[in-house]
């Protein structure tokens, strides 16, 4: 799609579209009537712009709509806008030893535990080691810093998914 297109679609395209950058209702709807959008730094600086200004329920609305890493169901409901583009981000791990996945998942539940949220990272390019030294590492953080790191890395996450939805990155990048 081009920025033109995105432009162009009707307001609830638009959000469907977006929502796959960005699970968040809130951020979705907002970027869509932020439209039109001259070129991609304006469609990347409105997206910052509209992720700074949400509050942790829609950080968490967005953080519900990824899958755990490593954990791709493709019949998960929550997943219905993000699923592509998720499991091509970690593809990674489906390379890892049947070990790095198990400790993957563990460490998944007792983030979940600790913090109330899934755990986000920036997947694209990373192993599942690297994933998990990242995991373990963030663990010590203390819930209001690791609610920040977290929103972070989902602002990232969209960032790419934006240059992605527009032909700006190579979809298996």
């Amino acid at each position: 799609m081009t920025i033109d297109e995105l432009n162009e679609k009707t307001a609830e395209e638009a959000v469907d579209a977006l929502l796959e950058c960005c699970g968040s209702q809130t951020w979705a709807k907002r970027m869509a009537k932020a439209r039109p959008f001259r070129e991609l730094d304006a469609l990347l600086e409105a997206g910052d712009s509209v992720w700074s200004k949400l509050d942790k329920e829609d950080w968490l609305e967005a953080f519900a709509a990824h899958p755990r890493i490593g954990d791709i169901d493709p019949d998960e409901p929550r997943l219905v806008h993000t699923r592509k583009w998720a499991s091509e981000e970690q593809s990674r791990v489906a390379a890892a030893s049947e070990t790095v996945r198990a400790l993957l998942a563990e460490g998944n539940r007792r983030y979940e535990d600790r913090f109330g949220h899934i755990f986000i990272v920036f997947a694209s390019g990373k192993s599942a080691g690297q994933m998990l030294r990242l995991l373990k590492e963030r663990m010590n953080n203390e819930p209001a810093e690791e609610l920040r790191i977290a929103a972070g890395e989902q602002q990232k996450i969209t960032r790419f998914r934006l240059q992605k939805m527009i032909g700006a990155v190579p979809a298996d990048d």
